[in-house]
């Protein structure tokens, strides 16, 4: 269990989709991984397709330092979390303190409000941010 007892927490609002949330968070559980679902406030989130989750944590609770990684899903979600301060200063701490940030399809959309995305370096999410992504200033390409 390679991430036994390290914190890592999972940003989601509502419309996140579901199988991004839901693998990564159980895969990371699997190596010991202590999971924790962070949305804006403590009300359910519903997924894209009908996951109902129960955050753990607000956002704006969490700090970057008591975090080993951060896992960003995509869906719609990462459109209405990336309006958020609380989440972009957030993004921004765990970025800049190098930590491990997931980021997944149009998660990277919450990276690009967080100003994380830096020209000139090698990205990829989802086709609807490709343009996002490459006017934020990163090389896209299509690959895992």
């Amino acid at each position: 269990m390679r991430l036994q007892g390290k914190k890592i927490a999972t940003l989601i609002a509502d419309d996140v989709e579901d199988l991004e949330y839901y693998v990564p968070m159980m895969r990371l559980q699997e190596e010991g991984a202590k999971v924790l679902s962070a949305g804006l406030d403590l009300k359910p989130v519903h997924g894209k397709n009908g996951l109902v989750i129960m955050p753990d944590v607000t956002i704006a609770s969490l700090q970057a330092s008591e975090l080993y990684a951060l896992v960003i899903p995509g869906g719609w979600a990462p459109d209405k979390l990336r309006r958020h301060d609380a989440v972009k200063k957030l993004v921004k701490e765990m970025d800049a303190a190098g930590k491990v940030i997931g980021i997944i399809c149009h998660g990277g959309s919450t990276a690009i409000s967080a100003g994380i995305v830096r020209k000139g370096e090698r990205v990829t999410g989802s086709t609807g941010i490709k343009d996002d992504l490459v006017n934020a200033g990163g090389v896209w390409v299509d690959e895992s």
